[in-house]
């Protein structure tokens, strides 16, 4: 394992894509997961690039711009505020991302990155990059999907034996999208070996850390997940 030097800078993976590919639903990046952890990290010192899977624009799930949902930890004045905003119009795409150039990889939820983050060799590529080279690797809700073919250079899956959390199947039977998701990620976690485990309430906030790799469960644990990797990283 490497050592790396200190870059104050954070990588976030967002999704690029913006419609279930059943279902009629429209979904995009979970919006307070990203200024959630953004707000926590910039506090601290650290400069987050935000980079999407395809580049360019990013969508954002419709649900997650919500009057209640907006007045979270601040998420509406992010909103708010086109300087912030702007820098989801033309996103670098994860393609031209270096793990090098930063200290620390998050991946954002949203229901989109369901469609985009493990079917991406280019993101899958890159996160075991940072595992391998000694950096910290977190995600939160939905972004555990981004790890779910990540093979380390052990030639094992990077969750495999790991404590981890992500968004749970009873939370996708309450948010009435059980039936539009491709698949499980509770399920795809534990079939690679991961110890999976939740908050005792859905959507109640929780964060699990194993090492490098720290993970959250639902939109909820965003802030969570961003003190842990800033603890981490300090």
């Amino acid at each position: 394992m490497a050592d790396t030097n200190r870059t104050n800078r954070i990588l976030i993976i967002v999704t690029s894509v913006g419609e279930y590919e059943k279902a009629g639903y429209r979904t995009g990046l979970w919006l307070g997961e990203l200024t959630h952890f953004y707000d926590v990290a910039e506090q601290a010192g650290f400069e987050s690039t935000i980079v999407s899977i395809a580049g360019g624009l990013v969508p954002l799930d419709p649900e997650s711009l919500a009057h209640d949902v907006l007045g979270e930890l601040g998420t509406g004045r992010r909103y708010a505020d086109r300087e912030f905003m702007d820098k989801l119009e033309n996103t670098m795409s994860v393609a031209e991302a270096d793990a090098e150039d930063y200290d620390a990889i998050y991946l954002t939820g949203g229901h989109g990155v369901m469609f985009d983050f493990h079917q991406s060799q280019e993101l899958e590529s890159l996160i075991a990059r940072f595992y391998d080279s000694g950096r910290i690797v977190s995600a939160v809700c939905h972004g555990p999907c981004g790890l779910l073919d990540v093979t380390l250079e052990s030639g094992e899956p990077l969750v495999k034996g790991k404590r981890v959390t992500g968004f749970s199947w009873p939370e996708e039977e309450l948010a009435q999208r059980d039936k539009a998701v491709p698949y499980s990620l509770q399920d795809g976690l534990k079939k690679l070996g991961a110890d999976y485990s939740t908050a005792d309430k859905p959507f109640d906030s929780y964060v699990v850390e194993d090492g490098r790799l720290i993970t959250g469960q639902n939109p909820g644990s965003a802030k969570a997940v961003a003190d842990a990797v800033v603890k981490h990283l300090s």
